[in-house]
């Protein structure tokens, strides 16, 4: 079995409560969450596509036009994703269908092409991911159906209580960002932070602070040998308001610099560094793209720094947080934000977090 002997529903109908707004037309990279995942099923040889799930308002007609899907209304008001699932399943005419949620931005269909071996005789095959199963990446078979439409009946709308109940398998996979769901404002902008890294030649994350003295540097030195057990050459730049000095008196390049230069650089068979006077500030991320052989960049600032930023509080100043911060390490009690909050100590947690904005699996 391959995708094109296969249905795809595409279950987009969720309330987004805990968004609130109307997750399925939130903008990354340029397109909606929805349409990103409706070109990723354009792309592909599927047998039958439906877009299930909520009313048929002219944005929903127009991308199921544009991306040759059914359009399938719920018919059923506040009934979830199980409502979309039996509009899918009501309609299909394969033996099976993927239901891929609209929520998941960095889904491939790819992780789930294992499930296809595992389908005989099951009605239901879900992934399941870092010990959490995956019902809205699963495969299903039309005779599901009856027991679909049972639970609505009854009033019931967890997915999970109807899989239990018929034939099915669980597949284990690898842990994989693919089945990240984007539920929050907090989770929208993880994934914002992820996008802007895809868009560079090598991933950013700036670990900024509203004070001196929080351990800006001690995080970001406790930080990298975490990220260099993962596998990562990690490059550094720090922003200084105070200015500096690179060589020591009496050293060639001292000399130099002091007899007018310029511009100093000093090359040995372990390395380099370039020493510039500038009449503007450089940017952060204009130095960062000097640096070599790297796979990601912590930049150090207060204020210069670039999305997606990571916010340190140690009870100094009032906590720093922007639109381009995605994660707070604080040393307090959460602050209601719509963001990651972590203790301020958990450097596994964060070294967890830069791959995950790197776009690295942990």
């Amino acid at each position: 079995m391959d995708f094109a002997d296969l249905g795809v529903m595409i279950i987009a109908g969720g309330r987004s409560s805990r968004m609130g707004a109307d997750k399925r037309f939130l903008e990354l990279g340029g397109r909606s969450l929805l349409e990103r995942q409706l070109a990723k099923t354009a792309a592909l040889s599927f047998r039958e596509r439906y877009l299930c799930g909520g009313a048929a308002d002219g944005r929903l007609v127009k991308l199921s036009q544009c991306y040759q899907l059914e359009l399938l209304a719920d018919e059923q008001e506040a009934a979830g994703p199980l409502e979309g699932l039996r509009a899918g399943l009501a309609r299909l005419q394969a033996d099976y269908a993927l239901a891929v949620s609209a929520d998941m931005p960095l889904f491939s269909y790819e992780l789930v092409r294992p499930l296809l071996a595992a389908a005989a005789g099951e009605l239901a095959v879900i992934p399941v991911t870092g010990g959490r199963r995956q019902p809205l990446a699963g495969l299903y078979h039309r005779d599901i159906l009856p027991c679909v439409e049972a639970a609505l009946t009854r009033g019931e709308h967890k997915l999970g209580q109807v899989i239990e109940a018929v034939p099915h398998k669980f597949v284990e996979l690898p842990a994989n960002d693919g089945f990240f769901n984007v539920n929050t404002p907090a989770d929208f902008r993880l994934v914002q932070g992820r996008q802007a890294n895809l868009e560079r030649p090598v991933p950013l994350v700036t670990i900024s602070a509203p004070q001196s003295n929080t351990g800006k540097t001690t995080f970001i030195e406790q930080l990298i040998p975490r990220l260099r057990a993962a596998g990562l050459q990690v490059g550094v730049v720090k922003g200084d308001c105070h200015g500096y000095t690179v060589d020591e008196e009496g050293k060639d390049s001292w000399r130099f610099k002091e007899a007018g230069a310029a511009g100093v650089a000093v090359v040995s068979p372990e390395g380099y560094f370039i020493q510039q006077k500038t009449t503007r500030r450089k940017e952060l991320v204009q130095v960062a793209a000097m640096l070599e052989n790297v796979d990601l960049v912590l930049i150090e600032s207060r204020s210069h720094g670039t999305a997606p930023k990571i916010s340190l509080w140690r009870g100094l100043g009032e906590v720093l947080v922007d639109e381009e911060t995605v994660a707070l390490f604080s040393s307090g009690e959460p602050e209601a934000l719509p963001i990651r909050q972590y203790d301020l100590d958990d450097l596994d947690g964060a070294a967890r977090l830069v791959m995950f904005l790197c776009g690295r699996q942990a």
